[in-house]
């Protein structure tokens, strides 16, 4: 196991897909992020759900690239605050708790997506 890329002992692509399809509902759903996927046509949902599942399995050592625009660039004018980030965080927990995710692996996963915090909220 200690081997392993973290791709690999989250299951990789097909668990992560998973966590994608149940991370991306919740976030659409919940009251204060639902305003992110307002009009959007399912084309680009499904584009936007794609571009995901490829950045975390890049991300976490899987053999996928990312084509997609860095974090900054992606996330700029949204107006992402700090309570968005703290729902999104509550998701991802609820997300990564549904999959028995094994709490190294979840660490690292959190740990991952919160080193981009700086990136996507607006300050």
């Amino acid at each position: 196991m200690e081997n392993q890329t973290l791709y690999q002992r989250l299951g990789g692509y097909d668990s992560i897909a998973a966590v994608a399809g149940d991370l991306l509902p919740r976030l659409m759903t919940d009251s204060l992020l639902g305003r992110f996927w307002q009009n959007r046509g399912e084309d680009g949902l499904r584009r936007e759900k794609q571009l995901l599942i490829d950045f975390l399995c890049a991300n976490s050592g899987g053999p996928m690239a990312y084509v997609g625009r860095d974090m900054l660039t992606t996330h700029k004018g949204m107006g992402i605050n700090e309570k968005d980030w703290a729902n999104f965080t509550v998701h991802l927990n609820a997300t990564l708790e549904h999959f028995k995710v094994a709490e190294t692996e979840k660490n690292q996963v959190c740990g991952f997506i919160e080193s981009l915090k700086n990136e996507i909220i607006e300050k």
